[in-house]
Parts: C-alpha cells; sequence; structure tokens
C-alpha cells in the first residue's frame, strides 16, 4: 500500500480538488523573476520571488558568474578541505564577513543546510536550544539533529525567554538562542538589542538567521545589526542565505575566527559536501559589490516595502504582523478563499502566491507577497487595489473600514 504520509499529503491536496481552480505550485517560469515573471508565455506582475535587489539578472552578476565558469568550471567537484577551494571562495567570505562587521565566515551550498549543519553540530545532548515560535524549519531541524532540548518562546518575547533562562538555565551546559533578522511568513523582526541583553545575562549564544534581513534592513543593507546600530560582534552566529539580496544560492555563517575555523575543519555539511560552485561565489561576490556601490537599492526596496504595507492598510486589508520589511502577508484566514484570490489576482497578471493550512493554521491563511527594488510606485499602488477589489468580490467583510 502506500505510505500514510503520501495520503495525508492527497488528502490535503483535495481542497484544490474540490476548488476546480488549477493547482498555483511548481508554476512553470519561462524566463527572468523580478518586478514581473513569465508564465505560460503572459507577463505578470511578480511577488512571488525574494530577488529582493534585483541582482538576480544583473548584468554585471551575470558577467561575474560566467567568467568564473570559464576560469574554474561549473563545479569544483571536491569538498573545499581536500581539493575544491579556489580563490574567490576565502575571497567571498571575506567580504561578507567585513560586509557584516565581524572577523570571518564559512560558506554552505545550501542555506537550509547552513541551519541545520551547524546547529546540529555545534550542541548536542546536555544543551539547550531556545527558538522562536515562528523560527524557519532549517532551524527546528538542525536543533532536532543536535539531540539537544528543544523549546520554543512565544513569537518575538525576549521577556518570555528571560524567564525560561532564569528558570532552567543551570541545567544546561551551552545555550543557543535562534532568532530571524526577518520572519519570512509574517515580515516583522526582532528587539534585537533586547534579545542580546537577555543573552548575555544569561550566558547562551545567539544565533540570527539573516536570510531576509541581509541586504534589506539597515541603510546599507548590513542587516538588522545595522538597522539597530548595534556592533554586530555581540552576535555569535550570523547565518544568512545568498539566494535572496545576494541573487546566488547557497548560505553563510559569520563570526569569529575560531568558530569559523572549527565549522570548516568539523562541520559535516561542510566537510563531506562539495565546495559552492564557481558561478554561484561569484554571482553572491559580484553583487555584494554592486550592493556597496549603489545602497539606494536598499533605500528603494525599503521605500517600496513601506509604500505597499501603508497601501494595504489604508484600504482596509489584515496585514498581520507586517512591519515595513519586503515581506508583506495579507491574512485571509481561509484556505479556499486565500487560493481564489491566488487564482484572481493571476488572471489580472499579478503572480503572488497563497499560504494555506496545513503550512500555516487555517486562520492564518494568507496570501505573501515580497516586494523588491525594482517595483515601481505604480506597480505596487495598482495592485494593492487589485487584491482589495478582488478580495471584496469574495467577500466584502474582508475588507476592514480604514
Amino acid at each position: 500500500g502506500k505510505m500514510p504520509e503520501y495520503l495525508q499529503l492527497k488528502q490535503n491536496m483535495q481542497l484544490l480538488d474540490r476548488s476546480g481552480l488549477p493547482n498555483p505550485f511548481f508554476m512553470v517560469h519561462q524566463e527572468l523573476t523580478r518586478d514581473t515573471t513569465v508564465i505560460d508565455g503572459r507577463s505578470l506582475l511578480s511577488f512571488s520571488s525574494y530577488n529582493y535587489l534585483g541582482m538576480s539578472g544583473d548584468p554585471a552578476v551575470s558577467e561575474a558568474s560566467q567568467q568564473a565558469i570559464a576560469q574554474y568550471g561549473t563545479s569544483v567537484s571536491a569538498s573545499r578541505l581536500v581539493s575544491g577551494e579556489k580563490t574567490i571562495h576565502g575571497e567571498l567570505e571575506q567580504a561578507i564577513a567585513d560586509f557584516i562587521g565581524v572577523e570571518n565566515a564559512i560558506l554552505y551550498v545550501g542555506g537550509h543546510a547552513t541551519n541545520e549543519s551547524t546547529i546540529g553540530h555545534l550542541f548536542g545532548p546536555g544543551d539547550l536550544i531556545l527558538h522562536d515560535a515562528l523560527a524557519h524549519n532549517s532551524i527546528i531541524q538542525g536543533a532536532i539533529l543536535s539531540g539537544a532540548r528543544r523549546r520554543p518562546f512565544a513569537h518575538n518575547d525576549w521577556q518570555e525567554l528571560d524567564d525560561i533562562l532564569s528558570e532552567i538555565r543551570h541545567e544546561y551546559r551551552r545555550v543557543l538562542v535562534a532568532v530571524e533578522g526577518v520572519y519570512s511568513m509574517d515580515g516583522d523582526f526582532p528587539e534585537l538589542p533586547r534579545f542580546i541583553e537577555v543573552k548575555d545575562r544569561h550566558r547562551a549564544l545567539l544565533m540570527v538567521d539573516e536570510a531576509h534581513s541581509i541586504g534589506t534592513m539597515g541603510a546599507h543593507g548590513r542587516g538588522i545589526s545595522e538597522h539597530f546600530g548595534i556592533d554586530p560582534r555581540q552576535v555569535e552566529l550570523w547565518m544568512g542565505t545568498l539566494s535572496k539580496a545576494f541573487g546566488s544560492c547557497g548560505g553563510y555563517i559569520a563570526g569569529c575566527p575560531e568558530m569559523v575555523e572549527y565549522l570548516k575543519y568539523t562541520s559535516p555539511g561542510f566537510v563531506y559536501s562539495v565546495g559552492m560552485p564557481p558561478g554561484n561565489v561569484a554571482a553572491a561576490l559580484a553583487s555584494l559589490r554592486v550592493l556597496e556601490e549603489e545602497p539606494q537599492r536598499v533605500a528603494d526596496l525599503q521605500a517600496r516595502s513601506r509604500l505597499f504595507l501603508s497601501e494595504a492598510r489604508r484600504v482596509g486589508l489584515d496585514t498581520g504582523l507586517g512591519n515595513n520589511t519586503p515581506v508583506v502577508p495579507i491574512i485571509i484566514g481561509n484556505s479556499l478563499h486565500a487560493l481564489q484570490l491566488s487564482h484572481q489576482l493571476f488572471q489580472r497578471n499579478i503572480n503572488v502566491q497563497p499560504i494555506l493550512y496545513p503550512a500555516v493554521e487555517e486562520t492564518a491563511a494568507r496570501l505573501r507577497f515580497f516586494i523588491t527594488s525594482c517595483h515601481s510606485e505604480q506597480q505596487i499602488i495598482e495592485t494593492v487595489a487589485a487584491v482589495a477589489e478582488e478580495l471584496g468580490k469574495i467577500d466584502p467583510a474582508y475588507l476592514a473600514p480604514a
């Protein structure tokens, strides 16, 4: 017979079948995705990918990637520990560390693997991992892999974190506190200075996952430490991905040289995996250089993000925890209606993904908009108007009086 897990998946997909709407997942995009995308030969406004600064498809970035492939090939064909190290790996690691404001960094081939391997490796039985209740799957998987005790605290609640640590810190050897720079489903961010105070007081280590905040937060895109004006060396583990603001693929951990060296010689996801391919390394390095020369991209992104959020609120849409970051949720609270709204917008040449149960609670079913620096004010204003209009057709009650 079939695996029960597979049957459960098919059961979850019955919502799609019953709705009579086309499957919005695994949609095939035929060209570059920036402010627009092409599906079935049709150009649509795109709000479904995180090319935040338009680096993917940027001519300088593509050219750097092509040059690296010409020089080094398409794969480094070995773990960096044994034979896969190329000149550009160390350059990118140092550039990332300098950009953030810490001493060194290590690159992993996947963002998910970065969290899973680093957390899974640095902590173990006898340790405690406390993570935000809305932390990304990769953080939770890493915690499970580590064998440490794992416990969530209420979203962004540094006071609850403090209470938990006051009560049980003494029972554990090492303690990791894991938060994110920008939460990818809700578009909000933690009060980082508070979390730093709490972890310092309890001698815990702090890890900040900057997948969605590096390149998007702070005046120069240096992330949430720049946003709050804090010394980045106050955080032990900075994690980020290269697939979003940096138009590439993979992830990094940045911090003190001892920790980076330890990970480079012992972290399974690094040691037993091929090094990052030259094209990806060069793309991320070029993106970083472009960003340093053109901080205007960050300013544009932040202005567009604020515009989308304020317009959405003005017309009475429920933007949940949205907080002027490039991730803006529009909460519907009904999976079928979220699916319907996404389809109606698709017919109006706007591509945005629904997030349905069981990915979120049914009451939290939503559309999630990713804003980029490439979007124009006009595109944003027209999109928000279309969302309100189409949602009003499904049920006028969704539009709270502004």
